[in-house]
């Protein structure tokens, strides 16, 4: 299950996190993010209790988006420690997803 991300909850949920945290930033009306909906459900399922899966409505929260320098979605960002460790641009297929994760844990 994905946690949707807020200015409130992101440090909590993504900087401070103990597990690798990959982060689908979307908008409801972008196509290509709605094609990639189901694949981070799958990961999110597929890597539970390994990793955290989050969202970013960029709509609702933009300053996030600025932040973490979205420029176009879907953007996937996976973090470890706090730290960027892969940024996917664009809709990918699952194995691009699976390699970046398995790098990481």
């Amino acid at each position: 299950m994905e946690t949707e991300l807020t200015s409130a909850n992101y440090e909590g949920e993504v900087l401070k996190s103990e597990k690798p945290v990959l982060v689908d930033f979307w908008a409801p009306w972008c196509g290509p993010c709605r094609m990639l909906a189901p694949v981070i459900d799958e990961l999110a399922e597929e890597y539970a209790g390994k990793i955290k899966v989050c969202k970013v409505n960029v709509d609702n929260e933009g300053a996030l988006a600025a932040q973490n320098a979205i420029v176009s979605i879907p953007t996937v960002i996976l973090f470890e420690n706090g730290k960027v460790v892969k940024k996917i641009v664009g809709a990918h297929a699952i194995d691009d997803y699976e390699d970046a994760i398995d790098a990481v844990i």
